[in-house]
């Protein structure tokens, strides 16, 4: 479902939160970010995110490992740490169990390796196969990683390159090279817990995983929601080995289009990047990404510290940008 049908859907809910459970619901439906919050007391907040997809590979153990690291994903962006998860599945009637045991061993294996217990879950028969999961995470209540909160002068920084989504896409055609597909998958069962505690060590003000709705739409949502400008260095954003090769062969996922018609109009693009050439580039920055990385706006004197702690933990990451005030148009 794209952006726009997505909120049009989820407006009439916003306002039925009990009365008893408003206070303490810290991010909900109105909010709209990665998961949602719920504080338990002063020093504990519960984070609960949901996630599942298609499959994006054909092995199925290392579908499961990509579809637990995206579920994961969303408690990371949040700020906290996973403890528990529920399987969620839909596999055709005709599949076999061996197939299906390596899917959820794919995932649990990602989970125990996050310190997140893997404790049940619901499965249903579906022509298309479906996994991922809900999970359950901790946070101190006044240390969330929330979209709003970037201020003017923040450096953005982006952890995990893009091209996931043209690269698998291409692979489902079978028109890949093999060197650009594991790239992809190795960046996809990377986990965003480093990248998380990074940022949270330099204070960032604000941060999100890019997903779905693509860099621009998620980088959008993020200044939208700060009330300020996201300035981007074209020529420091990352790409996989091989996406450009994607986009130009035509292999790209059918969100990037409705990530274009929902976000375009509030996104200029300047110099070099406005070019005709350059059609391919801003068709990445559109695209869906599977299990990205985190963005986060990082105060600028912490944010050569934090490029550090993140290249010592072994997380590719990149400056891409900054902060600037909000202009509005008159």
């Amino acid at each position: 479902m794209g952006p726009e049908a997505l909120a049009q859907v989820l407006r009439p809910l916003a306002g039925m939160v009990p009365p008893n459970l408003r206070s303490d619901l810290l991010v909900g439906l109105a909010e709209g970010d990665d998961a949602a919050v719920y504080r338990l007391n002063e020093t504990t907040a519960l984070i609960f995110t949901v996630d599942f997809f298609t499959p994006v590979v054909d092995d199925p153990f290392t579908f499961g490992q990509i579809a637990a690291a995206n579920a994961l994903s969303d408690i990371y962006a949040t700020g906290g740490e996973p403890i528990l998860a529920l399987n969620l599945a839909a596999f055709p009637s005709d599949m076999d169990t061996e197939t299906i045991g390596k899917v959820f061993l794919g995932g649990a294996t990602v989970a125990s390796s996050a310190g997140c217990a893997v404790a049940g879950g619901h499965t249903i028969l579906d022509k298309e196969p479906k996994f991922g999961m809900a999970v359950l995470g901790l946070a101190h209540p006044d240390k969330l990683l929330l979209k709003k909160g970037a201020r003017p002068g923040d450096v953005l920084i982006l952890t995990k390159p893009l091209g996931t989504g043209v690269i698998t896409t291409a692979a489902k055609a079978q028109d890949v090279k093999a060197a650009w597909i594991e790239a992809a998958i190795l960046s996809m069962k990377a986990l965003n817990r480093d990248s998380m505690r990074a940022f949270l060590a330099a204070q960032a003000r604000a941060a999100t995983d890019i997903t779905g709705f693509s860099l621009l739409g998620h980088g959008l949502e993020m200044a939208e929601k700060s009330q300020v400008d996201f300035l981007i260095d074209a020529e420091s954003i990352p790409f996989i080995s091989g996406a450009r090769q994607c986009v130009e062969r035509k292999r790209v996922p059918g969100g990037t289009g409705r990530n274009k018609k929902a976000f375009l109009a509030k996104i200029e693009f300047l110099g070099r990047a406005a070019e005709p050439s350059m059609e391919w580039f801003r068709t990445l920055l559109f695209s869906p990404e599977t299990s990205g990385g985190l963005l986060g706006a990082i105060p600028q004197d912490q944010a050569a510290a934090c490029l550090a702690v993140l290249q010592a933990s072994g997380v590719e990451s990149w400056a891409i940008g900054r902060c600037a005030f909000f202009i509005t148009s008159m």
